[in-house]
């Protein structure tokens, strides 16, 4: 059975201390990177789906031949919803 010893937690606190400074220095570096790709590859993504989305509405919208308007709507305007009856007051001094 092995025991700590005051070399081996100072050794290991350390390798810790290192880790951490190295992977702080490395993200420095290659963090704006990453996200520069990973905020191209999403605009990209975006501007296909925005063609896509526009190319079927255009070929939609071209191969119709009659457009049809409801027109229900335009003669039966929506009322408004009645909650109850309007009572006139008048105020006492």
């Amino acid at each position: 059975m092995q025991t700590a010893s005051f070399s081996g937690f100072i050794k290991a606190l350390f390798y810790m201390v290192a880790f951490y400074y190295i992977f702080k220095f490395l993200a420095k570096l290659f963090l704006p990177l990453l996200v520069k790709k990973v905020v191209e590859k999403a605009g990209q993504n975006f501007q296909q789906q925005q063609q896509n989305a526009q190319d079927n509405s255009w070929n939609t919208t071209q191969s119709k031949d009659e457009v049809i308007y409801n027109t229900a709507n335009a003669k039966n305007p929506r009322e408004t919803k009645k909650v109850g009856e309007y009572v006139d007051y008048e105020e006492i001094d």
